[in-house]
């Protein structure tokens, strides 16, 4: 058989691998390059963590914080039906203004019959010194009729001795003095009472019982009529007036509006108990907020809670129990504002709270 001719070879059999070479660069100087990418995004990171590290170092941060504002819910002290509403929701009031009124009626009602018992109390005082136990004359005359038994006894006492009278006679001179005795004690006795009654005690110097009972009665009657004009405790925003309507059955304590105190707001901020280690009352803090994303307000921290947020919760947690897992509590810390926002502040609202603990000033 013909030896097979060189040209019909296959390059797979006598092909030696060589070396790919890109035009421009040897091979070593690139497998350098991509050792040293290898190694530098690694030191890279490591680099950034460690700037971030040192970063956070003299601060603390959270962004469990909220704008809180002084609010108070006002109340009727007294009850009734709401006959007037002289503000809207959202509306600006100043201490004392007036929001609503209670149908005062009633009231006029209880002060005119406090009036009636004042000058009922006032007449019985005059009858009972005009009292004819006061005067004296039932004493006298109970005296007179002791000295008239007695001198009638007397004689008859001296004419049973000479035997010119009955026993009976005797006896019955005898019983008429010991009835004009007690004629007197009776006497003496409704004296002191009209005169007890007449007396004013220590409580109310020179004013009959009666008669200060009845005037104290009027002023409370007085005081629930001027209840009935409900008026703005403090100066701030008016909210939840939805219950202020004409016509309403008001009960005694039921909040029915709610003021928010003006120029009131501050943080609260709900820090870890790992992050108070360094905390102190008086060190700068920053505020951002979420619904303004370009304010930022300087603050301080102007106290921190006295428990953390579970202790005083309505169900405290028990830990008393066998499977207990320990879970990192947060305290309260209040943050003052140290300057005015360019943005209204709103109770409730979320914002991020950084505390500096290394001493600097902001």
């Amino acid at each position: 058989m013909a030896d097979a001719d060189p040209r019909l070879e296959t390059p797979a059999e006598n092909a030696v691998e060589a070396p790919v070479e890109v035009a421009g660069e040897p091979a070593p100087k690139r497998r350098l390059g991509r050792l040293a990418l290898m190694a530098g995004v690694p030191l890279l990171l490591i680099i950034g963590a460690l700037v971030y590290w040192l970063g956070q170092g003299g601060k603390v941060a959270t962004d469990n914080a909220y704008v809180q504002q002084d609010k108070v819910a006002v109340s009727a002290e007294v009850g009734g039906k709401i006959t007037d509403v002289f503000v809207k929701d959202e509306q600006m009031v100043k201490q004392g203004d007036l929001l609503f009124r209670i149908d005062p009626e009633p009231y006029k009602i209880q002060i005119a019959q406090a009036d009636a018992a004042i000058a009922g109390a006032q007449a019985n005082a005059v009858a009972l010194a005009n009292a004819s136990d006061l005067s004296g004359a039932n004493v006298a005359a109970a005296r007179e009729d002791i000295g008239f038994a007695q001198a009638n006894f007397s004689r008859q006492a001296a004419l049973w001795a000479r035997g010119f009278t009955t026993k009976a006679a005797y006896d019955a001179a005898r019983h008429q003095v010991s009835q004009a005795q007690e004629a007197l004690r009776l006497a003496e006795a409704k004296t002191a009472e009209a005169q007890a009654k007449l007396s004013t005690g220590s409580q109310v110097p020179g004013v009959l019982p009666a008669i200060a009972s009845a005037r104290a009665q009027r002023e409370a009657a007085a005081l629930n009529l001027a209840r009935t004009d409900v008026r703005a405790p403090m100066t701030g925003r008016v909210t939840q007036t939805d219950r202020l309507l004409r016509g309403q059955q008001l009960v005694t304590g039921l909040p029915v509006v709610t003021i928010v105190a003006a120029q009131s707001s501050y943080v609260e901020a709900n820090f870890k108990e790992t992050d108070l280690a360094d905390m102190k009352v008086g060190q700068p803090a920053e505020v951002t907020f979420d619904a303004y994303p370009g304010v930022k307000l300087r603050g301080h921290v102007q106290s921190i809670g006295a428990g953390t947020g579970g202790e005083f919760s309505v169900l405290p947690a028990q830990n008393a129990t066998g499977n207990w897992v320990k879970v990192t509590q947060r305290v309260p810390v209040r943050i003052a504002l140290d300057q005015a926002s360019p943005r209204p502040l709103i109770a409730g609202l979320s914002t991020d709270v950084t505390v500096f603990t290394d001493g600097r000033k902001r």
